[in-house]
């Protein structure tokens, strides 16, 4: 099957559903047009821009975005993962205003890193040390140094349609496009990758693989294949790491805790930085050595990296991410997808959902594909995009949605009474 690009979900331009969209938003398509002036497609990041036209926000506040139209809207992005605590979180909003005051960033060390890694790595069984970076996208870069540097090694193996980040190697995986250093292999099929390793493993510097694939669609990997491709990693030499940037939310030990998994090294990211950029790659000592400034084999600096202002978000925000508020966020998903399930089914609409923890991703299909770039429901969720957003939900445009620990039940009710009137708006149009 053809892998079909977020790009093609361009709903219908006579569909009634877009005309109010285009209605309600006038004032976004304006700032989009102003936007494409000077900014190259209008957006500086591929995952916020849909067609028509992106909104344009104004401001954020809690469970809740407000546009430049005037319109509220139930935020089920939270900004994919990051904003674990909604927006504005009154503990990290009062800890950051303090800290800039006192400095945002200096060429030295800072108390603040020290903090947040330390709080890290008592949640993580295995893990000794912990290295910032700014993104998720650094993480893997931070990740695939140390791993060339410790093999000696230069390609990487991935599964196929899984996500690291925009470096050229982890995107040509994500895209399934041909890349001289990037080998890919079956998600959640051990055989495939175990043949790949068995071929090029002398060539392989590391293993990367996500717990489950969030831009692919929330596909959660079966333990089994996790152990069974960290054995065949490690047989061949190769460091096996774990993408855990939009996963860590997961458990309080991340979604390996919950595996029995223990990696060689984690990528982290997201709600580690309290709302602010971070990434952040952890892991046994012995796989730092190449940044012991006595021998230092490895150079990894960034002007940023371990900023005191997103140390201490960061530290705010992991500390309150307690076991009892995930398993509530997680509850809160389960009954949101059965009542979505629920509705699509009165209205006589096929629809899947994959669902982990405290994310999910729902397709107009009878069962959910292997990859999100595989569905074949481009029309349908491209239409329920804006159909949720005229009701008063921001969901991402391919269907995935995240919640936050400040959601209640009430607003799920909510969220769940709106995007049954959407569903309803999508049937019509059938």
């Amino acid at each position: 099957m053809k892998a079909a690009s977020s790009l093609d979900q361009r709903p219908a331009a006579r569909s009634p559903i877009v005309a109010q969209y285009l209605e309600r938003t006038a004032e976004s398509a304006a700032v989009q047009a102003r936007a494409e002036r000077s900014i190259p497609g209008g957006n500086s990041r591929q995952a916020g821009h849909w067609l028509p036209h992106p909104l344009t926000i104004a401001h954020a506040a809690g469970a809740h975005l407000f546009d430049v139209d005037g319109h509220r809207y139930i935020d089920l992005t939270n900004n994919f993962t990051s904003l674990v605590h909604g927006h504005g979180y009154a503990p990290i909003t009062e800890a950051v205003t303090k800290q800039i005051a006192d400095g945002t960033a200096w060429a030295a060390n800072n108390s603040a890193q020290l903090e947040l890694a330390e709080a890290i790595v008592a949640r993580l069984p295995g893990m000794d040390l912990v290295r910032f970076a700014n993104s998720g996208t650094e993480a893997a870069n931070l990740a695939l140094i140390i791993a060339r540097t410790l093999t000696g090694r230069h390609k990487i193996l991935m599964a196929r349609y899984g996500y690291h980040g925009s470096m050229m190697e982890f995107e040509s995986g994500a895209f399934d496009l041909p890349y001289p250093a990037t080998l890919t292999a079956t998600y959640n099929d051990l055989a495939s990758f175990e043949a790949v390793l068995a071929k090029h493993g002398d060539e392989v510097a590391a293993v990367f693989l996500e717990p489950a694939m969030g831009a692919g669609g929330v596909i959660e990997a079966d333990a089994d294949f996790l152990r069974g491709v960290q054995a065949a990693a490690r047989k061949a030499g190769a460091l096996f790491i774990l993408d855990e940037v939009i996963t860590l939310r997961m458990s309080t030990g991340g979604l390996q805790a919950v595996k029995g998994i223990e990696p060689d090294l984690t990528m982290m990211g997201k709600l580690i930085g309290g709302g602010f950029p971070v990434g952040a790659v952890g892991g046994k000592a012995e796989f730092f050595k190449p940044f012991d400034p006595a021998n230092l084999k490895a150079w990894h600096s960034g002007t940023f990296n371990a900023n005191p202002v997103t140390m201490t978000a960061g530290t705010v925000a992991v500390r309150h991410l307690t076991a009892e508020r995930i398993a509530a966020m997680a509850a809160l998903a389960e009954m949101l997808a059965a009542r979505l399930a629920a509705s699509a089914e009165k209205y006589g609409l096929p629809f899947s959902v994959n669902r982990c923890g405290s994310m999910l991703n729902i397709f107009f299909s009878p069962a959910t594909p292997p990859a999100a770039l595989l569905r074949a429901d481009q029309e349908l969720i491209g239409k329920f995009h804006i159909a949720a957003m005229n009701r008063g939900v921001f969901l991402a445009a391919r269907g995935m949605m995240v919640l936050s620990t400040i959601m209640t039940g009430a607003l799920i009710d909510e969220v769940a009474d709106r995007l049954d009137h959407a569903l309803a708006d999508l049937a019509v149009e059938q």
